[in-house]
C-alpha cells in the first residue's frame, strides 16, 4: 500500500481506533477517514496498514533530535560536536552500542537539532514542481534572496527532499494583533492552538485561506494575540 503525499503509513494494533489514533497522532477522525476512504473503521485488523495524515513520528523521545550516523563518528566526538555529553548520548540511545555504530544509522542526540540556515531564514523542504519563483512569490521575497541564502544550491537542479533557507519576508506576512508562525513537522491546527492558549475556530478565523488539513512545512499563518 501507498500512502498519498502528507501522511503516512501506520500498522494497526491491538486496541487501535480511529479516535484514539486521531489523538495519538494530533489529527482528526474525519481526516484518517479522508485518507482511509476503502476503510472501515469499525473493522480494523491487527497488522492491517492504514494512511495517517501529517509526518511520520520521530523515534527520538522529547529534548533529542535524529542524527544520521556518518563516517568517523563516534559517541565522543558526537557529544564535542552538539556540546552534550557521552553519557547523555548513551542514556538517548540504550539500544545503541557505541563500539559498533553503521554509517546510515540513526541515532538520538541529545538538545536542539542545529538548524543549517542562517538567522533571518527558515528551512524549507523542496516539493515537486518548486522553483525558486515560485518560492519567492509564495513567501513574499526574491529570487536573488534566495540565491544568497542558499549559494551552493543550482536552482534549475532542484531535488525533491532538498533542504533551502528561505529568507523571511520584508514584510509582515501577518495583520496587526496577531503573530507569524512557521508551521513545523506533525503541526496541527489543534496542537498550535493549544500551545497558543487559543481555540482551532480562532486559528480558523485568522486564516480563513489555510486548509487546516493541508499544512505544510515552512508555511506562514498567523496566531491571533491574547
Amino acid at each position: 500500500m501507498r500512502c498519498p503525499a502528507g501522511t503516512f503509513e501506520y500498522t494497526i494494533r491491538a486496541g487501535d481506533t480511529f479516535f484514539f489514533l486521531a489523538q495519538r497522532f494530533n489529527t482528526t477522525v474525519e481526516a484518517i477517514q479522508r485518507a482511509n476512504p476503502n476503510v472501515d473503521p469499525d473493522r480494523l485488523q491487527i497488522g492491517q496498514i492504514i494512511c495517517i495524515p501529517g509526518m511520520m513520528p520521530s523515534p527520538c523521545p522529547s529534548g533529542t533530535f535524529e542524527y544520521t550516523v556518518r563516517a568517523g563518528d563516534t559517541f565522543f566526538t558526537l557529544a564535542q560536536r552538539f556540546n552534550t555529553t557521552l553519557e547523555a548520548i548513551q542514556r538517548a540511545n540504550p539500544d545503541v552500542d557505541p563500539d559498533r555504530l553503521q554509517i546510515g544509522q540513526i541515532i538520538c542526540i541529545p538538545g536542539v537539532a542545529p538548524s543549517p540556515c542562517p538567522p533571518g531564514t527558515f528551512e524549507y523542504t523542496v516539493r515537486a514542481g518548486d522553483t525558486f519563483f515560485n518560492l519567492a512569490r509564495r513567501f513574499g521575497t526574491t529570487v536573488d534572496a534566495i540565491q544568497m541564502a542558499n549559494p551552493n544550491v543550482d536552482p534549475d537542479r532542484l531535488q525533491i527532499g532538498q533542504t533551502l533557507c528561505i529568507p523571511m519576508a520584508e514584510e509582515p506576512p501577518c495583520p496587526s494583533g496577531t503573530t507569524p508562525y512557521i508551521i513545523r513537522a506533525g503541526d496541527t491546527f489543534f496542537s498550535i492552538a493549544r500551545r497558543a492558549g487559543i481555540t482551532v475556530d480562532d486559528l480558523i478565523r485568522t486564516n480563513p485561506n489555510v486548509d487546516p488539513d493541508r499544512l505544510q512545512i515552512g508555511q506562514i499563518i498567523c496566531i491571533p494575540s491574547m
